[in-house]
């Protein structure tokens, strides 16, 4: 589980095609503290850590399935490619987010990225079988990013990005036609759900 709140930037330093896809990747994460087994979220995606090093600076590498390839932008991962990187929530931690589980729903497409005062105002494309998911003043983790909908029609929604948060994540670079990671709220998901059986 986690919570939205990116907490480092990594590098992918390699990548390996071994029956499933291996990455490694660079980070800033004391190595010592990362368990074997642990999940970190990588770009949104929950990935499990199977092995780390110093060399020539810290890493950890993972293991990622043709299924996670297929439903996320990681088949567009390139070597020298910045990642948005969350370690997993601990009990006790502050949640400045919301709850974000990792389990990518779909890629969403930036439509536009336009100046806002000091903040930019992204515009994206969701897949229609998400739209409905997508609420005004709801939320959203978007590439990892727990980000609060501005405004919504049809399957397009916009947020607001700050300078902060372009400062410490990905967002930074982020352009229009860029494919992003897109995980519907946990909550919207179960209402949902639950409408639906009720119809039943």
């Amino acid at each position: 589980m986690f919570t939205g709140i990116v907490t480092d930037m990594g590098e992918i330093i390699a990548l390996e095609q071994q029956g499933d896809l291996r990455a490694r990747i660079a980070t800033a994460y004391p190595v010592e503290t990362i368990d074997l087994g642990a999940s970190i979220a990588c770009e949104g995606v929950c990935l499990t850590v199977i092995a780390t090093g110093t060399e020539p600076r810290g890493w950890f590498d993972v293991q990622i399935s043709a299924e996670s390839v297929s439903k996320t932008n990681i088949g567009a991962w390139t070597l020298g490619k910045r990642i948005n990187l969350e370690r997993a929530l601990k009990v006790g931690d502050e949640l400045g987010g919301h709850i974000v589980s990792g389990h990518v729903d779909g890629v969403a497409e930036i439509l536009s990225a336009e100046a806002e005062g000091d903040s930019t105002r992204f515009t994206f494309r969701a897949p229609d079988s998400l739209a409905g998911f997508i609420a005004p003043k709801g939320s959203v983790a978007l590439n990892g990013t727990s980000l609060t909908v501005n405004e919504v029609d049809g399957a397009t929604f916009g947020v607001n990005i700050i300078p902060h948060t372009k400062a410490v994540t990905t967002w930074g670079a982020a352009r229009a036609g860029d494919q992003v990671n897109l995980e519907i709220d946990t909550l919207a998901r179960y209402v949902a759900r639950l409408r639906d059986w009720a119809g039943r």
